[in-house]
């Protein structure tokens, strides 16, 4: 039987952390968070996905007054609420969950009708694989651009006392379109920043979060197939737990147009394959290493326990996948004294919302017309000149 644990091996082998880069910073701040947190009424949204459950679980000791979550995944509230219910955490009695899109009408029907004096926003396509033709491209557009900025006008009408939307470390110099959505939607929340009280972060790969590939390697071993992971892409990463207080601090610590980060040097990034083999070791295995996707498939269809396991390790050759990661550019300011490990991005500029709505309605016009991928990315590189996508004709989803 393979017995794993993940925090344990998180902490052991990928952040090398017993205690949470941020413990500091959140002992420093106890009283801050408490008066910010302490009978506030929250509003969640993408609440049930890893990010934001860890975020749900940072802010509940402080005792909010009412804890409202929208996810689109039903099933996912559902475990939440098990999760939660199931644990020794302070659930307020006001507590309810949502199955729907926040993009939708009946999520507009809530927000009017309730006055949030939270408001954090999850909700975003995260990965590189949803770029892989133009309808994917617009539903990311749609998703990451268009519905911050619905969220940004219906929050204008009962303003909350803080908003907070999530961004991405690909967002700076973004060489994929997932990024450069995620930088399009800062600019968004830059040009609000100035009448709501608005802040992000940036921050690295949530190890073993759901969707990510080091999820999908306990998927793999469960079903008896082979793991397969880039060999030259190296990427920061940070616990669950980590990027859930991460983003507490961020939402609520920050001044209005901040961008956080945390504060982690290059020697701390890792190669997906490095983790593939220190979680074998972890389970009590050791890897075969294999020359293809079939040989891999092959020998996992007959292996059995005690034998090593089929891996396949490859050169990344996929559109949009950039070799390392960063949290800013050379053009940002950054303030690195206000917190112990979180950096913070201070914005220079600052657009005007009739700008943004004018950048909005020519996606949207381009959108509705008979396009192609490349067409995109154009208009992309008009609002983001240093915007350098990478396309080699090949998706994620060529890869197992």
């Amino acid at each position: 039987m393979i017995d794993f644990r993940v925090d344990a091996f998180i902490n052991k082998n990928i952040t090398k952390r017993q205690k949470s880069l941020f413990s500091k910073d959140i002992l420093e701040n106890q009283d801050a968070l408490t008066k910010k947190i302490n009978s506030k009424n929250i509003l969640v949204i993408g609440g049930a996905g890893t990010i934001g459950s860890n975020y749900i679980k940072a802010i509940l000791p402080y005792k909010p007054k009412s804890l409202t979550v929208v996810d689109y995944s039903e099933n996912e509230l559902t475990e939440l609420t098990r999760d939660l219910r199931s644990q020794e955490l302070y659930i307020p009695s006001e507590y309810i969950t949502y199955p729907f899109d926040f993009g939708s009408n009946v999520f507009e029907k809530l927000i009017n009708r309730n006055q949030y004096d939270i408001i954090a926003c999850f909700a975003a396509h995260k990965h590189v694989r949803s770029e892989k033709d133009q309808l994917a491209i617009e539903a990311m557009i749609n998703n990451n651009v268009f519905n911050t900025q619905k969220l940004l006008e219906l929050a204008l009408i009962n303003k909350p006392e803080h908003l907070f939307s999530v961004s991405t470390d690909k967002a700076a110099n973004p060489v994929n379109i997932m990024g450069a959505s995620k930088k399009l939607m800062e600019k968004v929340l830059m040009a609000y920043s100035k009448t709501l009280n608005i802040t992000t972060a940036r921050f690295a790969n949530v190890a073993f979060s759901n969707g990510s590939l080091l999820y999908g390697f306990i998927q793999r071993i469960m079903k008896r197939q082979p793991l397969s992971a880039p060999s030259d892409v190296k990427r920061y990463f940070v616990s669950p737990e980590e990027s859930g207080q991460l983003c507490m601090i961020a939402s609520l610590l920050g001044e209005s147009g901040d961008i956080f980060f945390p504060k982690l040097g290059e020697e701390q990034m890792m190669t997906f394959s490095e983790i593939a083999e220190l979680f074998l070791k972890e389970i009590g295995l050791t890897p075969q290493y294999c020359h293809s996707e079939y040989e891999a498939k092959e020998l996992a269809s007959r292996w059995e326990f005690g034998y090593p396991y089929p891996v396949y390790f490859f050169d990344s050759d996929t559109s949009g996948e950039k070799m390392y990661e960063e949290f800013f550019d050379q053009n940002d300011t950054v303030d690195w004294s206000k917190f112990k490990e979180l950096g913070v991005v201070k914005s220079s500029e600052i657009p005007s919302i009739k700008d943004v709505k004018e950048l909005i309605n020519e996606f949207k016009i381009l959108l509705n017309k008979n396009i192609k991928k490349e067409d995109i990315v154009s208009l992309i590189n008009h609002y983001l000149p240093d915007f350098s996508h990478i396309e080699t004709g090949k998706s994620l989803d060529q890869k197992m």
